[in-house]
């Protein structure tokens, strides 16, 4: 049993309905994590989504920015005993747990706080909460180990050398500095394994966004990867394969973020 889950940062999810049917289309998944839906709860375009075929939906969302989602094929059982990262309450998790004929698989849909564009944490509080928010997050991994565990999604910083194009250069640049990555490297190091790279091994260069600044992102070619999935070991030998939708970049109004797939079996 193969199962393909799809993991997108849409950059709001009623302006690119259209955009996620056509890529239900092309990819027949599963399974669909969104995150930046932008919408929220009382205005979730549930009855659309069910005709593009996911009865089981789980969201969470605000007006205006944030907001998470798991569109299912298959029946997901709502995972309520997460915390409420940073009390803030700002809709940038929701958990599911999904049956499978191996047992149950535990799937976690991030959207970390970008960090906005100073990094020093005394002179800029959103670059404060991002690491507050990576460091609760590792803490409570670390305090709960996974069992059957997936985590996706935007979590907004590029770790190694090659997930950005200038190592060098972005140093000093929120989503690839020591800081950010170091605390990342622990959350996934709190029990999971970084399952796009067992795929694309570094040092191939490899990213999941390109900013709307770069009016030809494909000569430039800018990018950082942003976009994660993360597997515990124990799914790790299901793995088959992780495909990162980079012509999606190209579709009328796109999401600054491109869809990664990832095909896996969870016996």
């Amino acid at each position: 049993m193969v199962m393909r889950l799809i993991t997108w940062n849409i950059n709001s999810l009623r302006l690119r309905l259209p955009l996620l049917k056509k890529l239900v289309e092309e990819e027949n998944p599963d399974i669909v994590c969104l995150q930046e839906t932008k919408v929220p709860d009382p205005l979730f375009p549930a009855e659309a989504l069910v005709e593009l075929g996911f009865p089981h939906q789980l969201y969470r969302g605000m007006k205006g920015y944030n907001g998470v989602a798991i569109l299912s094929r298959l029946p997901l059982d709502s995972v309520t005993n997460t915390p409420d990262w940073c009390s803030r309450s700002d809709c940038r998790h929701i958990a599911a747990s999904i049956q499978t004929p191996g047992g149950p698989v535990m799937l976690h849909d991030f959207y970390v706080p970008a960090g906005g564009d100073i990094p020093d944490p005394e002179e800029n509080e959103k670059f404060a909460h991002k690491l507050a928010f990576v460091e609760e997050a590792a803490k409570w991994f670390t305090d709960s180990p996974p069992v059957r565990s997936i985590v996706v999604g935007d979590l907004n910083i590029a770790p190694l050398e090659h997930d950005v194009w200038s190592h060098r250069q972005l140093l000093k640049i929120v989503s690839h500095t020591p800081p950010e990555t170091e605390r990342l490297n622990t959350w996934m190091a709190a029990g999971f394994e970084d399952a796009m790279r067992r795929i694309t091994p570094e040092p191939t260069k490899l990213y999941t966004w390109w900013s709307y600044r770069n009016k030809d992102w494909k000569k430039s070619d800018r990018g950082r990867r942003l976009d994660h999935v993360w597997l515990t070991p124990d799914l790790m030998p299901g793995l088959r394969n992780i495909r990162v939708l980079r012509d999606v970049r190209d579709w009328d109004s796109p999401s600054d973020h491109v869809p990664v797939v990832l095909d896996f079996d969870p016996a």
